[in-house]
C-alpha cells in the first residue's frame, strides 16, 4: 500500500492547522513551510473544505482552519476522501484478469491486509497525531 502525495499533503496541512488552531493560516504559509507548490495545496484545501474537514475563510484577512475538532477527524476518513484507488494488485481492478485467479489465495490475503490497514487507521484521529509535543513544537516554530 502506498499513499499518494495528495494524502500525505492532506495530513501535513491538517497537522499544521491543528497546531495553529488559535488563528487562520494562509495557504501561502503552509506552502512555504512545507516547500510544497501553492497550486497543489489550493486543490487539496478546496477538496478538504468541501468535505468539511477544514474551513476556508475568503478575503484579504482570510485563511484556513480546522472545520472540526481534531478528535472528530478520523485518519481513515481522510484517506477515503483523498485516495481514489485501493487496488493492491491487478486482480483487484475491474478489468484485472489472471489465469490462476480461481485458485489463487493472494487476492484473499491482500484483501485481509488492506482491511487490517483500514482497521488500524480507523482507530486514530488527528488529535492522536497532535499529542506529540516535539512535533507540535517543531510546527509551532515553523509559523510565520
Amino acid at each position: 500500500m502506498h499513499l499518494s502525495k495528495y494524502t500525505d499533503y492532506s495530513f501535513r496541512i491538517l497537522m499544521y492547522l491543528g497546531t495553529h488552531e488559535d488563528r487562520l493560516v494562509t495557504i501561502s504559509e503552509v506552502s512555504k513551510r512545507y516547500t510544497i507548490s501553492k497550486n497543489h495545496l489550493v486543490k487539496i484545501v478546496h477538496h478538504l473544505a468541501q468535505a468539511g474537514i477544514i474551513k476556508s475563510v475568503p478575503g484579504k484577512k482570510g485563511g484556513i482552519t480546522l472545520g472540526k475538532d481534531p478528535k472528530k477527524i478520523n485518519l481513515l476518513d481522510v484517506i477515503e476522501i483523498t485516495e481514489s484507488n485501493f487496488d493492491l494488485a491487478e486482480c483487484f481492478t475491474e478489468h484485472g484478469y489472471c489465469v490462476i485467479q480461481n485458485n489463487c489465495k493472494l487476492t484473499k490475503i491482500l484483501t485481509e491486509a488492506l482491511f487490517s490497514f483500514f482497521k488500524v487507521m480507523g482507530k486514530y484521529n488527528l488529535s492522536d497525531l497532535l499529542r506529540n509535543d516535539q512535533l507540535r513544537n517543531q510546527l509551532r516554530k515553523m509559523a510565520v
